[in-house]
């Protein structure tokens, strides 16, 4: 099992996504997600996030909430517990990123995206509660199944 977090990152009405287009055999390859990545050893979620927030994008978060745990399951990939945060408040200036395109997507236009099934139910859900949840989303290759 591995630990991840995601963040979006939220200005003007709009979330910081990232296309996945720069790293070979990616998972995530030609979706557009959040930005986070995997946890490195003896790390909290909140040190994972500010540390992988920071090395794809730059910025540095200065106000953040966990939101969400998501447990993805897939035929095809390692289990993955995922901690879902957003954040609303940071410094620093938006740089490139190595793993793919950062691009800032009006909040209505996201749904538009190549995005992950199970990531828009996670989102919508986001953007429409206040009060922490847990998700379970399980996929048969790329087609989210429950």
């Amino acid at each position: 099992m591995k630990f991840t977090t995601l963040c979006y990152i939220e200005k003007d009405n709009k979330y910081l996504m990232l296309c996945r287009n720069k790293k070979e055999n990616d998972l995530n390859e030609g979706k557009w997600i959040g930005v986070g990545g995997k946890f490195e050893e003896k790390e909290s979620p909140d040190e994972c996030l500010l540390r992988e927030v920071k090395e794809e994008t730059g910025l540095t978060l200065i106000e953040y909430k966990l939101r969400c745990l998501v447990t993805f399951v897939s035929d095809k990939w390692e289990t993955e517990h995922m901690y879902v945060y957003t954040a609303n408040k940071f410094e620093g200036k938006l740089q490139k990123c190595n793993e793919g395109t950062l691009e800032w997507i009006d909040k209505d236009k996201i749904w538009n995206l190549n995005m992950w099934e199970g990531d828009r139910l996670f989102l919508e859900k986001i953007q429409q509660e206040k009060d922490f949840f847990t998700i379970k989303v399980e996929y048969k290759g790329d087609k989210l199944v429950k």
